[in-house]
């Protein structure tokens, strides 16, 4: 086995027969029972993952919101107690550190969900931001507590059936991108509503120790409900096809948060940031090429590096690409030039030296119902 980092759930996994990978500096499940077979348990019933690779920072202290406010994209003051926001980390020039989640858990207490392959960076980069002013020097303190804390994930139509099972509060009563504290299996911890599957989600962030009990609990309580464990191949074709960016793909150091179609994320109006003036350049006609979702109008797969072409010329990357499990069709997310970004416009992906035609489409490939 490739050496790496280990959850405190690693011996589970292999228990359960899953497939371990290196991925972002651990040993990962990338599937157990089936790639397929644990997708299509996240759309029609619940999926449990274990996403304690990802970083866990807090941040403290009586100049803490104004310190995040500087140094993420998103605005921090329109954050009520217990709200969630997807945010990003930014350089000067306006390319990626990271992509984030903030969650405001008091008026000085703030904590931050940082990917895996960039916790030492993004926790570096923090720090050299809150020493270069006394203010925050003085007035912010940084907490890693990635080693400490660990992260379930339930997804699916079913998450907070078997959510309720474990907890002494209703999972109902938590707002999607809200957060909360209480008992779960008599210990305290911090809980939350959001995901990355395009469903209904709910996430646990118990201290490592008790990450064992509580994993197979939500297996035990989710098992009338059809329950699969979930690893990252999965994770990757759910995410693909509701449309969010990964890391490493979407987003890099060498990538321009509007370009990556993160606009939306990004308040320019909220006063100065860190890589605010790059950014907003971009946003006012700057951009050369932006990312897109192609669906493939022919049967074939289009994988992360494939080009795309337009009348026989170059004119993008594929960056994430797969055979949706939902849709039965290749579905990608892809840098384009920009005057071909167009929803409808028509270009093709290279495929094993062959071109295969393809659409632009929107890149939320799979919407879930209302309930």
């Amino acid at each position: 086995m490739t050496t790496g980092k280990k959850t405190p759930l690693y011996d589970i996994h292999m228990a359960l027969g899953a497939k371990m990978v290196p991925f972002a500096g651990f040993l990962m499940p990338v599937q157990y029972s089936g790639i397929r077979q644990e997708h299509d348990a996240v759309r029609k019933t619940v999926g449990l993952f274990d996403v304690s690779h990802m970083g866990n920072f807090f941040v403290t202290g009586p100049a803490a919101r104004e310190f995040l406010q500087t140094v993420t994209v998103n605005n921090v003051d329109k954050l009520e107690l217990m709200d969630a926001q997807y945010s990003a980390l930014c350089y000067d020039n306006g390319t990626v550190v990271d992509d984030i989640l903030v969650y405001r858990l008091g008026t000085q207490e703030f904590k931050l969900v940082v990917n895996a392959s960039n916790i030492d960076k993004d926790y570096a980069w923090l720090d050299a931001r809150r020493n270069s002013n006394s203010a925050w020097r003085d007035g912010v303190k940084l907490d890693n507590a990635s080693e400490r804390l660990g992260i379930l994930s339930l997804q699916g139509p079913k998450a907070l059936d078997v959510a309720a099972a474990v907890m002494d509060g209703d999972p109902r009563a938590v707002g999607t991108y809200k957060a909360g504290r209480g008992k779960v299996l008599g210990v305290d911890m911090l809980y939350s509503r959001t995901g990355y599957t395009g469903e209904d989600g709910f996430e646990f962030f118990p201290e490592n120790k008790d990450l064992p009990t509580l994993w197979k609990a939500l297996l035990e309580a989710g098992s009338r409900h059809g329950i699969l464990p979930i690893g990252l191949g999965a994770r990757d074709t759910l995410r693909l096809e509701a449309g969010y960016s990964l890391y490493g793909h979407e987003l890099t150091d060498k990538t321009n948060l509007i370009e990556a179609g993160l606009s939306w994320i990004t308040d320019l109006q909220k006063g100065d940031f860190v890589g605010r003036a790059a950014l907003d350049a971009k946003a006012k006609g700057g951009m050369a090429r932006k990312v897109v979702g192609l669906e493939l109008q022919e049967l074939a797969i289009p994988r992360e590096g494939c080009l795309i072409q337009s009348g026989g010329k170059s004119v993008g990357v594929v960056t994430s690409g797969t055979m949706s499990p939902t849709l039965g069709k290749g579905i990608a997310m892809a840098y384009v030039d920009v005057g071909l970004a167009k929803i409808g416009t028509e270009l093709e992906v290279v495929i094993r030296d062959a071109g295969r035609k393809a659409r632009v489409t929107s890149r939320h490939f799979y919407k879930r119902a209302k309930s």
